[in-house]
């Protein structure tokens, strides 16, 4: 007598849900290695403390209220956030001239330099990660993720 095989626990493989298992993966996987780079170094930081900073290499000058508004984060865990990287002397704060209610904060001298860090160690890192694909490949991949964004943000048909 043959026993029956368990197929309760058994998946297809290539569903849809592989394909955010594998994005999970990579960003997981890039994630740790770019931290590692820091980990022994004079700066350690966390993934929101470092996404805290690009936003300010991108807009300098922004208050704490336009970083709530573009990352729909807690305004009280990024007050926290940003005190430590004050404290820590990677983040600057002036008054804001037109109403001196505001804060406007950018990257200090040591935030500038340990953002160009990061940078190079994501483009680094990027550069294993996309070693061997070519770049139709690249811009194929781009193009796919880049719709499955615009899906996610209900900029395509199909929104929830």
């Amino acid at each position: 007598m043959r026993k029956p095989v368990d197929k309760v626990n058994e998946k297809p493989s290539g569903t849809v849900g592989d394909v955010f298992d594998a994005i999970h993966s990579i960003m997981h996987l890039y994630r740790a290695q770019q931290f590692r780079a820091f980990a022994d170094g004079e700066h350690e930081l966390t993934h929101m403390e470092s996404k805290v900073l690009r936003f300010f290499a991108r807009q300098p000058g922004a208050t704490l209220s336009d970083l709530v508004a573009h990352s729909g984060r807690d305004k009280a865990q990024l007050t926290r956030l940003i005190k430590g990287l004050r404290e820590r002397g990677l983040l600057d704060a002036s008054a804001d001239q037109a109403d001196r209610r505001s804060t406007r904060l950018h990257l200090s001298q040591a935030g500038e330099a340990l953002h160009g860090r990061l940078h190079q160690v994501g483009a680094a890192l990027s550069g294993v990660a996309l070693d061997g694909i070519s770049e139709a490949e690249r811009e194929q991949l781009h193009a796919l993720l880049q719709r499955v964004r615009a899906n996610l943000a209900g900029e395509g048909e199909g929104e929830v």
